[in-house]
Parts: C-alpha cells; structure tokens; sequence
C-alpha cells in the first residue's frame, strides 16, 4: 500500500502542475470518462494509439507476492458517430453510447490462465497450469445526467471457465469532456462456483500433488472493490495514464488455502502516443 500511495500522489503532482489548457484543446471524447480510451479526438474514421504501461501488482489471485510487468497500451479504433470499434492488445469489441447517458461495451479477449511458475515462493507446486482462455465481456454503465458525473456500471465475464459479474457505482472528478481527469468506481463482485474453483478450488488430485487442503468453493459474493483512474494530456499528442485497484475477498474465498492474502492490489501507469 506504501508504494500504491507514493504512485498515485505522484500522478496528481503531475496533473497539477501540467498545463490544462492543452486538455482543452482537444475535442470531446464519445462519452468523458477517463477509464475509456478515445483516441478519435472527436472524429470519425481511423484513430491509433501506442504505447507502454508499468505495472506493479499481486503475482496471481489470491497471492501475497508482487511484481512489476511491463506491457503494451493503446490500440487501434475506428469511429463512426456514437460507436467505436477496437482492437486492443488481445480484445476486440465495441463500444456505443445511447441517447447521452447509456454506455454500451462488448468484446472477446482472453485470460492468460495461471502457471505453477507465477509464485516465486511455490506456494503453486503441484496445482498445474491453467490453459489461456477466450471470455465474452458485457457491459452497460448509466449515467444519472448527460454529464456522466454519477452512473451505475454492471459487467458480466463469460466463458469455457464459469460466469462473473461486477455491479457498482462510479463518480468522474474533473469538468474536462475530452475524456482526461479522474474516476473512482466502488464494485461489487460476484462469481458462479465454476469461475470460483478456477481461481480458488483444489480438487482431489491438486490437493495430492501439492499437499493442499481439498477445497470447493460455491456461487456467491468474490470480493468488495474500489478502483481509481486517471488519464491527462501531456500534449496534443501524448497522454499519461493512471490506474490504482484494490479488491478485498470474501470470507469463502479467503479460507482457500490457495489465497494467501486477503486482498487483491495493482497500480501502474502507462504513456501513450496518439497518431
């Protein structure tokens, strides 16, 4: 949590002191949260963002060993109107906005599963390897006013491994419209004992392998959670990104052998070039 703060007060230094009026100069996103890339900068056709984001997160659900992983940000998106198409890193989707206040978004991607290899400690020995998996992701947020100041968002998370849904309440900081400034989103989150297991559950041969407790979780409240993001233009063309996450499981999920700590955590930040 020491470097979770440090980060994000570095972030707001820096959104302080950076000029605003370059902010300004862009046009209006398609809706103006910070949590939805845009890079059309308020046109239709072809937009392409690229970029690096910095990592420092939990190894695995449930884990209390972190790491710091670099990946790619960004992505490309075509735009038509109230509609954007994407296709970022391994997600492709849509995203849509109805009459001012209904934002519409769903896409295909993957879950990279989970090795025996990401506990450095080994508290994975003998659990084998999950296999990389293709999810359907479908959400709806709706806004109390044309603003987007207040919304309700729900996602549901679908696929081969078991359902989970997240249903919460988010609030935007800011007066910007180009999509920067800040967001705070409170979630709560819920899973069927299939996805329960995936992440939580031993069966009888892991729990011979490993030594583990046998354990089979069922359909029920995962985790309370509360995620931060921030997003401000450097320029014309170059923006920064924050995000901060934090999920705190349910008792059920905590009394897994396999979660070794009671929380979830990840910040990173991430810099990204539009074209």
């Amino acid at each position: 949590m020491k470097n979770l703060n440090t980060l994000l007060l570095i972030i707001l230094i820096n959104g302080f002191f950076l000029p605003s009026a370059l902010a300004q100069g862009i046009k209006a996103a398609m809706v103006p949260l910070p949590s939805v890339d845009d890079f059309s900068k308020g046109e239709d056709g072809w937009s392409l963002g690229l970029g690096l984001g910095v990592e420092y997160e939990t190894a695995y659900e449930g884990s209390d060993e972190f790491g710091v992983e670099v990946q790619p940000a960004g992505g490309l998106q075509w735009r038509k109107g109230d509609n954007i198409f994407f296709f970022a890193g391994e997600a492709l989707g849509w995203r849509g906005v109805r009459a001012n206040t209904w934002l519409f978004e769903a896409l295909v991607g993957f879950d990279e599963g989970r090795k025996e290899s990401d506990s450095d400690e080994g508290w994975l020995d003998g659990l084998g390897d999950q296999e990389e998996g293709a999810e359907l992701v479908l959400q709806v947020r709706r806004s109390f006013d044309s603003d987007w100041r207040y919304w309700l968002v729900g996602r549901v998370v679908t696929g081969g491994d078991g359902n989970l849904g997240l249903f919460g309440l988010g609030r935007r900081f800011g007066q910007q419209i180009d999509g920067t400034g800040s967001e705070l989103n409170v979630v709560l989150v819920v899973h069927d004992s299939e996805y329960a297991n995936k992440g939580f559950g031993i069966d009888a041969d892991q729990a011979a392998a490993s030594g583990l407790d046998e354990t089979t979780l069922d359909s029920g409240l995962r985790s309370l959670g509360i995620d931060y993001t921030y997003r401000h233009y450097i320029n014309e063309n170059w923006q920064i990104q924050g995000e901060a996450l934090f999920e705190y499981f349910s008792s059920d999920v905590r009394d897994s052998p396999i979660a070794r700590s009671n929380y979830e955590a990840e910040v990173g930040i991430g810099f990204i070039y539009l074209f």
